[in-house]
């Protein structure tokens, strides 16, 4: 029987749906190796749209099995899920002991902890948490083992660390360019995402800066602002709001410049080789951009709930003029050097290893 990845995963307004995004980009990867995968979801309203079977965002019946687990973040697995030969990976921002115990005895991988749960896990997979750039050479041998510089080891598990193992929805490699583009002297089309939800409102406060901007003449380019909880304020010349735009990912390029959250769409951008402007939407997400930001990766305005939009906007105006231009070919170039668009494959390839090579 071929081998099963569960992909346990959570969405809410907090959470998004960036941890289900990744689950099915990872889940075409593993059955590409030859697996099965299956989606083991909770969470509000939307997590009853994927125990249905269907694509949030499309309604298409989804590509693999789907096991609806309720509202609890740490609800357990199944017991007939943990007596199928394969692997699971905890995905869903708060792990916590009791789910790497609750998905014994299969193996587990985690994705991202800040805590302490992956000491109990076999695998972690750490692209922002510990420093987002780590070498792959040169090699070393530990208890017979090579070992790469990105490699660490916490008690029984493997830490993977960096932006090689940031997954990405293939049509961004598939839109990858081969040279690396050249920046406008100033941005014309801007496009402003926060994340499938938007919990925090950003979408509201964005307008607001943009408008003053387009106001006093300090930016004259135009601006296509999602805003998946309605009409978050009065759209200026120049500026469209919408509730959602279907297949984000191929757009992206369309557009000179991106401002968005942490996450996916700002990893995918990276990938293709458009400059983005970030605002975090919480404490943990800002620790993960600024550190995106000493590499070169992004703009960095800090958390937008607290942000001062004054400063937002005296620092937006530099990045979208002439005077940005420099800045923004830095942040093409350093950003796709940071996100290759190759992360799911090694992800998966890992996961597979840890199922060939258990105890």
């Amino acid at each position: 029987m071929s081998p099963l990845l569960i992909l346990r995963v959570h969405t809410d307004l907090r959470l998004g749906f960036g941890h289900v995004a990744r689950a099915l980009v990872l889940q075409a990867s593993w059955r590409a190796l030859g697996g099965r995968a299956l989606l083991a979801v909770s969470g509000d309203a939307r997590a009853r749209t994927l125990g249905r079977g269907e694509h949030p965002f499309t309604g298409a019946p989804l590509p693999c099995e789907v096991v609806d687990l309720g509202e609890d973040l740490h609800a357990p697995l199944p017991p007939a899920l943990k007596g199928e030969p394969g692997v699971v990976l905890l995905d869903h921002w708060d792990t916590a002991a009791e789910d790497v115990a609750g998905a014994r005895p299969l193996q587990v991988a985690l994705h991202e902890d800040e805590g302490d749960a992956h000491e109990a896990a076999d695998v972690l997979f750490q692209p922002y948490l510990e420093g987002v750039s780590w070498p792959a050479s040169p090699l070393r041998t530990v208890d017979g083992r090579k070992v790469r510089p990105l490699e660490t080891k916490r008690g029984a598990c493997r830490v993977l660390r960096g932006t090689s193992f940031v997954v990405v929805d293939p049509a961004a490699l598939e839109l990858r360019p081969r040279r690396e583009p050249l920046q406008p002297l100033a941005v014309h089309k801007l496009l402003v995402t926060f994340g499938g939800s938007d919990g925090p409102g950003l979408a509201a406060r964005a307008l607001q800066v943009l408008g003053e901007l387009a106001r006093t003449g300090r930016w004259t380019g135009t601006c296509t602002v999602l805003a998946p909880q309605g009409d978050e304020g009065s759209p200026f010349a120049g500026c469209k709001v919408i509730r959602s735009l279907p297949g984000l990912t191929r757009r992206i390029p369309e557009y000179d410049a991106l401002w968005c959250a942490g996450g996916l769409t700002l990893a995918e951008a990276q990938c293709m080789g458009v400059p983005a402007a970030t605002w975090s939407q919480n404490e943990r997400q800002a620790a993960m951009l600024s550190d995106i930001a000493r590499h070169g990766g992004n703009l960095d305005l800090g958390i937008g709930p607290e942000a001062d939009l004054g400063a937002t906007r005296d620092a937006l105006a530099q990045w979208l003029g002439p005077e940005g231009q420099e800045t923004r070919q830095e942040q093409v170039r350093d950003g796709m050097a940071l996100v290759d668009g190759l992360g799911a494959s090694r992800v998966a390839q890992e996961l597979w290893n840890l199922f060939q090579f258990r105890p």
